[in-house]
C-alpha cells in the first residue's frame, strides 16, 4: 500500500508498513556552487570526503551528491536533501558545517552561490 498526500506543499507518503514519512519530493533540495583555486581542488575532495558522512547523517539531512563541471573541473555543485528548513539551518549553526565551512572557504577562488529548491514535477 503506497499512498501520497498534499498538504501546503509537504508529501506524505507511507509504505506497506503504514510509517509515515516525508517523501523525497516534499524534501528541500539544497544546490550550492563552488569555485576553488585550481590548485586546491585536491584540497577541496579531501575535505568532502572526510566531511560526507557527517553530514549526511546529520539529523533532517536524507541525500548527498557531489557533482563536478565536465568543462571547469575546479567548479563544484552539492546537492542534498532536507526534511524542511529548520534542519537545514539547525546544520548551517552546527559546528560540523562551521569547520567544514571555514576550511572550504579558505580556498575559494569564487563566492559560493547557494540554492533552495522544491520540486515542482518528476518524470521517471
Amino acid at each position: 500500500m503506497i499512498f501520497a498526500l498534499s498538504q501546503k506543499s509537504k508529501r506524505i507518503s507511507a509504505s506497506s508498513y503504514g510509517t509515515p514519512h516525508l517523501s523525497k519530493e516534499s524534501m528541500i533540495k539544497r544546490i550550492v556552487k563552488m569555485t576553488f583555486q585550481a590548485d586546491k581542488v585536491d584540497t577541496f575532495v579531501d575535505i568532502f570526503m572526510e566531511k560526507k558522512q557527517h553530514i549526511r547523517h546529520f539529523p533532517g539531512c536524507h541525500h548527498l551528491e557531489l557533482f563536478r563541471d565536465i568543462n571547469r573541473p575546479e567548479i563544484f555543485f552539492t546537492y542534498s536533501y532536507w526534511e524542511d528548513e529548520d534542519a537545514l539551518n539547525a546544520y548551517r549553526y552546527s559546528d560540523l558545517f562551521q569547520s567544514t565551512w571555514a576550511d572550504t572557504k579558505a580556498i575559494f577562488a569564487d563566492k559560493p552561490q547557494a540554492w533552495s529548491v522544491e520540486v515542482l514535477a518528476v518524470e521517471e
